[in-house]
């Protein structure tokens, strides 16, 4: 009979760890989280210092019964759930639904399931660390008082099925003001000017580009300028000035966090969040390799850190050298720093064992699997290799007082991009300038003049709403993926190709949040709890201090709202359009996927049709009306009536006037409108009537 009985959340595990430790040892797996705060009630007792009131989840049972006559055969239990506050917090339940107290029970981790890895933490184990389980109480107290309280309001203002989210709500927030920017931009003209030059000698002509003047750096912004310096270069004699060679050196990155993995697997692989912390948890937990068994092949995958273990610096080193050469091995070890908000618990995410090789395991992988582990043992390696090593030449030209420049570069030393280079990365093509020198002559051969037009910030991707939040500090590595796939799942926010998009229901329950909760959506305020969570975990804060200094104005918020929301609730808006199968005039309603038209005599009449809101404005193709349409994932167009017979169709919201410069249409642009012809370029404040 196995004298020691290890418990760990997910059953994948059970049968690596059972495989290192051999007959004396029990393996089982609690399944995630034993206990809860109730789904039916706020679970929370507010008259009472905010205490939890925890119950054993549905479903759980008959496992936590098997759980139970595995402890009593146990004369040892160790806690082996995952390395991270939630992890900590699982193992705290189970002491408290196994009734452990009178047990011989410890608290055990590993940062990677290998043998050596489990073999040490069997022999480091420690008591549970209170101060993690109450950071983990005080994020999950703090985000229920938040739901429940809030998401009733939201549910009157807008009637059906809405809820609110602590850094849910301020992700929502950070996405519309995006889309507010973005909607409110007007591009303005600008251009470009290349000089063709002939090199006496040379074969291919030289392409340079106009940089400004002797004082500095010039922009073109209008024509009239372009046309100006044109006609002053055209009479003047091209020569260099200056040729600079000079070498730089691109810096091996750093290992994976949780973060920037996301945000290269989203960038290299097009992988959503969710995805790749689906298949990393597959790489940590085990995969079945020909030859190796069960193994775990990559770091935990919830990390904030860029550190990596001595050793495993080391033998990644080792490869190197083996492989690429001492000439490959970074000058010194990189294991990263600890940055603002890192809590650095454990190491970065690296492949486990760097003698694993991508290519040669690959038969015992799936397809997405090999793919995010080629590309975790692709970075860890790169960080320990030396820096890619590039030549350049920059040349200035003057032409009279106006200056033209070009360069080259060419790498000589790949470095660390032998093995890995980013998403962001461009392979810089090898370039040549041939002999240019201050002596080479320069002939005019023609300008090259190009005309663009300045574009508005770019939507929001996942990878990129990631980057933003961890910049923010708001959110840790295990909240990213759940925050993104909430809002997506409660159609707040529509992705369409690898952008996300402000859905009409989003943009609703994100004006309510910012009118009724401010501190809520507030970005410096969700980020100053984040680091008060930090602080309970590193023992310095109570944790039920959090909840005592942010209920009262949560509550007070609430009782407010509750009067103005009776004040401004949505009534049916009755229309003149007749409901075909009982004659009513039907109704606008809000549902999840916003507004849509329905016949009052519910239940008894269930008919439904599309909601297309006109706007009063005709259609500058036909002139129908224009209506709001939605795509398939609920993004709000402007079209024709008239679709499919007339096929207009706007992102920005169409406006009545036309433009007093070309007679276009014009469009709403934040406070402004302008001419929807950007060649145009007609820009008036809304409600008056000059530019």
């Amino acid at each position: 009979m196995a004298k020691n009985l290890v418990i760990v959340e997910s059953p994948t595990k059970v049968k690596t760890i059972r495989k290192f430790l051999g007959r004396n040892y029990a393996v089982e797996a609690s399944g995630g989280h034993v206990r809860d705060l109730p789904k039916s009630q706020m679970g929370v007792d507010i008259e009472h210092d905010f205490e939890p009131k925890y119950i054993t989840i549905r479903g759980k049972g008959e496992l936590l019964a098997g759980l139970r006559k595995e402890v009593k055969k146990a004369d040892k239990i160790y806690l082996a759930t995952d390395p991270d506050r939630e992890g900590e917090a699982i193992s705290w339940h189970l002491t408290k639904a196994l009734k452990l107290e009178d047990k011989d029970f410890k608290r055990i981790t590993f940062n990677e399931i290998t043998k050596n890895a489990v073999k040490a933490g069997l022999k480091n184990p420690r008591d549970i660390d209170m101060d993690l389980v109450d950071a983990q109480q005080a994020r999950r107290v703090l985000d229920r008082v938040v739901g429940y309280e809030i998401s009733p309001l939201l549910w009157a203002k807008v009637k059906r099925g809405l809820s609110a989210g602590r850094v849910q709500s301020v992700a929502l927030r950070i996405i519309c003001d995006r889309e507010e920017e973005i909607d409110a931009f007007i591009p303005e003209e600008y251009y470009t000017l290349d000089a063709v030059l002939s090199v006496k000698g040379e074969k291919a002509p030289v392409v340079a580009k106009f940089y400004g003047n002797r004082d500095g750096k010039l922009d073109i912004s209008d024509k009239a300028s372009l046309d100006e310096i044109i006609k002053a270069c055209e009479k003047e004699k091209f020569q260099i000035t200056s040729v600079k060679k000079s070498r730089r050196e691109r810096k091996s990155p750093l290992p994976f966090t949780t973060s920037t993995m996301q945000q290269e697997a989203s960038k290299a692989l097009n992988f959503s969040i969710q995805k790749t912390m689906r298949i990393a948890q597959q790489l940590y937990e085990g995969i079945d390799v020909a030859g190796r068994g069960t193994v775990g092949l990559i770091t935990y995958l919830r990390t904030d850190s860029t550190r990596i273990s001595t050793e495993a610096a080391q033998l990644a080193r080792e490869q190197i050298a083996q492989n690429f050469g001492e000439g490959y091995v970074g000058k010194k070890a990189k294991s990263g720093g600890s940055a603002v908000n890192v809590q650095d618990a454990h190491e970065a995410i690296r492949a486990a064992d760097v003698t694993l090789v991508p290519s040669e395991i690959k038969a015992s992988l799936s397809r997405d699997q090999f793919k995010l582990y080629q590309l975790i043992w692709r970075r860890y390696v790169a960080s320990q290799m030396s820096e890619a090593v590039y030549e350049t030449t920059s040349v200035k030209i003057a032409a009279g007082e106006h200056v033209f420049s070009l360069s080259a570069s060419n790498r000589v030393f790949d470095g660390y991009m032998a093995v890995y280079v980013s998403a962001d990365e461009t392979e810089e093509k090898d370039e040549t300038l041939g002999g240019l020198d201050e002596n080479s002559e320069l002939t005019l051969d023609h300008f090259d003049e190009k005309q663009h037009f300045t574009q508005p910030p770019a939507h929001y991707t996942e990878a990129s709403l990631v980057h933003a939040l961890e910049e923010l500090g708001i959110g840790r590595p295990s909240t990213y993926s759940p925050t993104i796939t909430t809002i997506i799942k409660r159609r707040y926010v529509t992705k369409e190709g690898r952008n996300l998009f402000v859905t009409e229901l989003g943009s609703v329950v994100n004006a309510i949040m910012k009118e009724s909760f401010p501190n809520i959506v507030d970005l410096n305020f969700t980020a100053r709890m984040e680091a008060e969570l930090d602080s309970v975990e590193e023992g310095k804060i109570e944790w039920k201090n959090i909840i005592r200094e942010f209920y009262p104005q949560l509550d007070s918020s609430v009782k407010k709202a509750e009067k103005e929301l009776e004040k401004v609730q949505i009534e049916d808006e009755v229309t003149d359009i007749i409901c075909e199968n009982c004659g009513r005039n039907m109704v606008v309603k809000y549902g999840p996927h916003g507004k849509f038209l329905a016949c009052p005599g519910f239940p008894e009449c269930r008919n439904t049709k599309p909601y297309l809101e006109k706007i009063g404005v005709s259609c500058p193709k036909c002139g129908k009306e224009i209506v709001a349409r939605k795509t398939k994932k609920g993004r709000v167009f402007y079209g024709c009536e008239d679709y499919p017979d007339c096929d207009f169709m706007s992102w920005p919201r169409p406006v009545a006037k036309k433009c007093p410069r070309c007679g276009g249409y014009m469009v709403q642009k934040g406070k402004k409108i302008a001419c929807a012809d950007r060649e145009c370029g007609y820009v008036e404040n809304a409600g008056e009537d000059e530019s």
